[in-house]
């Protein structure tokens, strides 16, 4: 009897197993952005609702890194972990990922961020719908749709505001290509997902304060969808002379320039290891391996 329970259960897993690729990876950003919306966001939910008594913005600049970084230890290993059209689009547009498949990781991204941010209001409806008596408000001290998405300061213009986006999701792009870059220092292998985190915590930490740092066109478009459904009400979209775009636009710039300048400034000037340039390379890791004693 056992060995056919065995038999019947690799029968069942065959049955369910994907059979294509893309539909794994696919799958897999869908799962990976579902979870960095549902605990990101949360951890802005727990600060707002809670008016500050359980999270700050600490927890939240901590909270969303480590939610980033969880959704990547899950989906990494099959779709590379992108999580933001962003990454997906400088990977495509630099040759690091082909074509074909960026409307079906884009497309899992915008899906996965709107389930999140459903499931997320589920979690807490009742605290939400506490929180100001019933009204659903996108702005005033009473505001709860900026759990959801991000708004700007009073004080930002448009201009100012696409800026930061740019210079911001540059940044992540940037570092990025390095951290991947397996011809400079490089991050152990399993390591990486932790690094990206602590790069999303130094810069939500040096450039949250304009809007709030999304970086990803997914994290903050569907979410932001999704309250416009959910009663907040066209406001979501108005608030800020009508900031939503920013944060889509934005950033596909930002991943353009960032990539670019890695490339252009560090990645094109590596030695090719095919031209009899081994010595020379072994002499330059011995001087990195230096100056980092020295310092």
């Amino acid at each position: 009897m056992k060995p056919e329970k065995g038999q019947k259960m690799k029968s069942l897993k065959q049955k369910l197993a994907l059979k294509s690729s893309l539909a794994k990876e696919t799958l897999s950003e869908f799962l990976g952005t579902f979870i960095m919306i549902v605990l990101g966001c949360g951890s802005v939910a727990q600060a707002v609702l809670s008016r500050g008594h359980f999270g700050g913005i600490i927890t939240i600049n901590v909270g969303f890194a480590m939610s980033v970084v969880m959704a990547i230890y899950v989906s990494g290993g099959v779709s590379g972990g992108h999580i933001n059209p962003a990454v997906t689009f400088a990977m495509c547009l630099f040759g690091r990922m082909k074509w074909f498949k960026f409307p079906f990781y884009v497309g899992a991204q915008f899906l996965g961020a709107f389930v999140g941010a459903a499931t997320l209001f589920g979690i807490y409806y009742d605290g939400i719908m506490s929180f100001a008596g019933g009204k659903l408000l996108t702005v005033g001290e009473n505001a709860t749709a900026i759990i959801f998405a991000t708004y700007p300061a009073p004080y930002l213009s448009l201009a100012n505001a696409f800026a930061d986006q740019v210079m911001a999701t540059t940044f992540l792009l940037l570092v990025v290509f390095a951290i991947f870059d397996s011809r400079n220092l490089g991050v152990p292998k399993g390591l990486e997902p932790i690094v990206i985190g602590l790069l999303i915590i130094v810069i939500s930490s040096s450039l949250g304060l304009n809007s709030g740092c999304a970086m990803n066109p997914a994290r903050d478009l569907s979410p932001r969808l999704f309250t416009f459904l959910a009663g907040w009400g066209p406001d979501v979209f108005t608030a800020g002379n009508n900031f939503w775009w920013i944060p889509v636009v934005g950033p596909m710039v930002g991943a353009i320039v960032g990539g670019l300048i890695y490339v252009l400034l560090i990645e094109i000037h590596h030695p090719d290891p095919d031209t009899g340039f081994e010595a020379a390379s072994s002499e330059d890791k011995l001087e990195k391996y230096e100056l980092s004693v020295i310092m």
